[in-house]
């Protein structure tokens, strides 16, 4: 008997083509690899799909166990993803499905939830250390940094796990839902780290 693996959506930026007259709706390959070894099946997020269908109905139809918020794209850059990702996180609440948000999709969080972003500098195209916080102390390991935004705060419901050395919020959870935001990229490296894979099990509870 085949084991049923874990549906997960993901969502999608979106790049803009004005000279060939199109908007895509695009995913990292590296993230779809990252989420199969991690045993999950992902389904990427339309961010557009018209008026037959609205985007909760999609998602009903698809029945997800859990949802990722995918990087790329500034908040208010696109916003029929802003859109899309809003409706994800109102299913991921009323269902209490596990969420990973990813960079930008950290943002989206505290966005949401009504904290403040800023511009920041030395965090794009580089690698730095953070701290972990755990229940057996703290846990310093090196990630890759691909944002110019920053969070040094966050709103009600949202707790910090992870800072990196300049003070800026690094990982965040949610207090009450099975979320978390990583503001570096698992995908993007060369050889996905055991410990990001491991997390994200725990988080989806696929152990």
């Amino acid at each position: 008997m085949a084991v049923a693996v874990p549906t997960i959506l993901v969502s999608q930026r979106v790049d803009a083509f004005p000279d060939i007259g199109e908007v895509r709706d695009a995913l990292d390959q590296r993230l779809s690899r990252f989420l199969v070894t991690a045993g999950f099946l992902p389904v990427p997020v339309p961010n557009a799909i018209g008026d037959v269908l609205t985007i909760r109905q999609w998602i009903d139809r698809v029945t997800p166990s859990g949802i990722v918020l995918s990087g790329g794209n500034d908040i208010g850059s696109a916003p029929e993803r802003d859109a899309t990702e809003i409706e994800l996180l109102r299913y991921a609440a009323e269902h209490r499905l596990p969420l990973l948000g990813i960079c930008r999709g950290l943002q989206m969080l505290v966005h949401a939830h009504g904290g403040l972003i800023e511009q920041g500098e030395g965090h794009v195209r580089t690698s730095h250390e953070i701290t972990e916080f755990t229940n057996n102390g703290t846990v310093t390991r090196t990630v890759n940094s691909y944002h110019g935004n920053v969070i040094r705060s966050v709103p009600a419901r949202l707790e910090v796990f992870a800072t990196s050395a300049d003070g800026t919020i690094e990982g965040v959870r949610h207090s009450d839902l099975p979320w978390e935001g990583w503001m570096w990229h698992p995908e993007r490296e060369g050889t996905f780290n055991n410990a990001d894979v491991i997390r994200l099990k725990e988080l989806f509870r696929r152990d």
